[in-house]
């Protein structure tokens, strides 16, 4: 049979021969590959047809290498491993195109969730894992390859780099504003509904503390309506139930579509706190959660800009 210089057989004679010749058995060789014992069997006698060599020696219930056979398995495992493990590593690298990310609920749904649509449509190989909690530990979880929370910036074992700060002030809905013009007046918010979340974290900025950094004196407030969650507050806000508090960035997308206004203007309240994004100090490499990192810098780079004071 004239042959090609150079040509090759399929791979998966090779395989089919070195998994025979480890086990000296086509039976053995069938279970791990997973396929029918005449199917390994066909595949060494193709590759005998192939070379015009035979390569075992067939006996009644058992096979073993020919000299030519024992030559050409000692030359092709080496290689073969070779391929196992580059395969390997490029599947590898391919299931590493998934990024975790973790987030806060208000980040999570008023920040992050308004900019992965075009994030996802620039950037189809990375498939970004959502994990939205008010848990800093299930945030902090080993899994995650990059957080944002809130806090100081200082977490032990982590690096974090500022996203946005903390700056307060009431929202509305255009409609409410126009059925309640006296909400321009910081005075006239005792006599509204306001609405307020209710929150574990005991330095979370609540109507209380806001009022008392804009006014001498607040009596107490009884026309709250409360939730647990601050994305739902912010959707009570948008239709119509009344005032909030407005965490900038998290709120500047529906302030910039109209879906919510500010009645007070510049009245707003900046904390020591912000919103930070981290990642472990000792972490494996990962190029696509790095893309990932460096798109959510680029989008802290691009927020809006509040003044230091009012």
């Amino acid at each position: 049979m004239q042959k090609n210089k150079g040509g090759l057989p399929p791979l998966g004679y090779f395989q089919a021969f070195e998994v025979s010749a480890k086990n000296e058995s086509f039976a053995i060789a069938s279970r791990e590959l997973g396929v029918s014992e005449s199917a390994v069997s066909r595949k060494v006698r193709l590759l005998e047809q192939f070379y015009e060599i035979p390569l075992f020696e067939r006996g009644h219930k058992s096979i073993a290498l020919t000299h030519q056979g024992g030559a050409l398995y000692k030359k092709i495992v080496p290689a073969l491993e070779i391929l196992r493990d580059a395969s390997g590593k490029l599947m590898a690298q391919h299931n590493h195109s998934e990024v975790n990310i973790a987030a806060t609920n208000s980040v999570a749904s008023l920040w992050l969730m308004p900019r992965l649509q075009k994030f996802g449509q620039a950037n189809k190989q990375i498939n970004i894992m959502m994990v939205a909690s008010d848990d800093d530990q299930e945030c902090l979880a080993d899994e995650i390859d990059l957080s944002i929370l809130r806090g100081d910036g200082n977490w032990t074992g982590y690096t974090s780099r500022k996203l946005f700060g903390e700056i307060i002030f009431p929202v509305c809905s255009p409609e409410f504003l126009s059925k309640n013009p006296q909400s321009v007046e910081i005075k006239s918010l005792l006599k509204l509904p306001l609405i307020e979340v209710s929150n574990y974290h005991s330095e979370w900025m609540n109507w209380s503390t806001f009022l008392h950094n804009h006014l001498p004196e607040v009596p107490e407030i009884n026309t709250f309506t409360v939730f647990n969650a601050y994305p739902h507050a912010i959707q009570a806000t948008v239709d119509g139930m009344g005032i909030a508090l407005g965490w900038g960035h998290l709120v500047d997308h529906l302030l910039k579509k109209g879906a919510l206004v500010r009645p007070l203007n510049s009245i707003q309240t900046r904390t020591e706190f912000g919103y930070y994004l981290m990642r472990k100090i000792e972490c494996q490499d990962h190029p696509e959660r790095d893309i990932v990192e460096k798109w959510l810098l680029s989008e802290s780079a691009a927020r809006n800009s509040y003044p230091v004071t009012a």
